[in-house]
């Protein structure tokens, strides 16, 4: 619990100097999917480069806004679009396992970490695709 919320901090201290620190696979637990979808993206690095609607405290700014749920059938439509993925679903399960398939207009390649896959069990997946599924782009 302690632990949590020195992450939770220090990701606010971060956000607040603008400065996102760089999450690191050596510090990032394995996610199992067992816990609940927050600690799932706090843990794992996604709230500090994030703004996740509905999981405090993920207002990062180095990568997009996850609404997903609007933006998934947007981007497998772009014709800038070069990854596999054919359904919503498995456009947002490549977009953290190969994050490099799709980069978003205003947004630079490698700054997600490409081991993502390494941490995240295929239940920890899921969870975090069937959340992120469900946001909406509020307008």
């Amino acid at each position: 619990e302690t632990d949590e919320k020195q992450k939770i901090e220090k990701i606010k201290l971060n956000e607040n100097v603008g400065n996102q620190e760089k999450v690191k696979k050596a510090t990032v637990p394995l996610a199992t999917g067992t816990e609940p979808i927050d600690k799932i993206f706090v843990q794992s690095g996604c709230a500090a480069c994030h703004t996740i609607p509905g999981i405090f405290p993920a207002r990062g700014r180095e990568g997009p806004k996850l609404e997903l749920g609007t933006n998934a059938r947007r981007r497998l439509e772009d014709s800038n679009y070069r990854g596999r993925a054919r359904t919503e679903w498995e456009y947002v399960q490549e977009s953290i396992l190969n994050p490099g398939a799709y980069i978003v207009e205003g947004y630079r390649d490698h700054v997600m970490p490409r081991w993502y896959g390494q941490k995240l069990s295929a239940g920890a997946l899921d969870k975090i695709i069937k959340y992120l599924l469900k946001i909406e782009e509020v307008k």
